[in-house]
């Protein structure tokens, strides 16, 4: 398995590539929606490139960049046995020689920005959209894999290659869930057994308000029972909110693509997940 830390080498080795690349971005300890993604990316491209890099631009002061898992080595064993060949394992210094209080950075639109995550984030999009940009033009791949977990990134991210024009072709890989409903997430680790227990409750809840939707129930007394639900299991919400699929514009009733969003911590965890309402 190739092993690139810096962009002299990637860019000889992407310029001697025949055929067409599709990019993974990770932020690493990678999990088996991580994986499902690169063997997404794998049928539609000759080549996969995995990138592993810890974004410091998309963490607020106040979260968890300094105790986000980093864990390389499980993350390249894994990528080696899922048949990954190719990883792309950058440091702070390659991506931000000159620090990061003084930089061209790239953003995002507001309508898509500004809500949900990005309102309880600020900075967080802007940070995605730069870093994204900076692997985009570093490796150069036709094809972009994106998991639906993080939806409003992936929209964001989308209205982002359009409105600057980048030839890349998002490809979005369905949200991957453990046995038990809760949606993969590298920080899952940080529940502790209590929290692991209760945690699935967040995908069950949006499943229910989904199934619930479709017949037609008030959708601001859905969400306000959705809410009270997790906060008597000990979570604390964020937002638990339908919104339309593509707009990200906030819905008073139920409409095709429309889904809902919710994001929660329990303890010191922020969980989020998507369920759309057809499904």
């Amino acid at each position: 398995m190739a092993i690139f830390k810096d962009i002299a080498g990637l860019r000889q080795w992407r310029q001697n590539l025949r055929g067409t690349l599709a990019l993974v971005p990770t932020m690493g300890n990678l999990h088996d929606g991580h994986l499902a993604l690169v063997k997404l990316a794998a049928t539609r491209a000759e080549q996969v490139l995995v990138s592993i890099y810890v974004n410091p631009l998309q963490f607020g002061p106040q979260e968890d960049f300094a105790n986000y898992p980093r864990t390389l080595d499980q993350d390249l064993q894994r990528l080696q046995e899922a048949g990954c060949q190719t990883v792309f394992t950058p440091d702070d210094g390659l991506m931000y020689p000159r620090g990061r209080q003084d930089i061209s950075v790239v953003m995002p639109p507001r309508s898509l920005s500004t809500v949900l995550c990005g309102a309880s984030r600020p900075g967080h999009f802007v940070g995605v959209c730069t870093v994204l940009n900076k692997l985009l033009h570093m490796a150069s791949p036709e094809i972009l894999v994106l998991g639906e977990k993080d939806y409003q990134q992936l929209r964001i991210v989308q209205q982002m290659l359009s409105d600057l024009n980048l030839n890349v072709q998002v490809l979005p890989g369905p949200l991957q869930r453990e046995p038990d409903g809760l949606a993969y997430s590298s920080r899952n680790t940080f529940l502790s057994l209590a929290e692991r227990q209760v945690a699935p409750l967040l995908a069950a809840t949006l499943f229910d308000l989904a199934r619930r939707s479709i017949s037609g129930a008030d959708v601001p007394g859905l969400a306000a029972a959705g809410w009270e639900r997790l906060e008597q299991a000990g979570f604390l919400p964020d937002y638990l909110e339908l919104r339309d699929g593509q707009s990200l514009r906030a819905l008073t009733t139920p409409q095709p693509d429309a889904r809902w969003f919710a994001a929660a911590r329990l303890g010191q965890t922020r969980l989020i997940d998507n369920v759309i309402i057809s499904g």
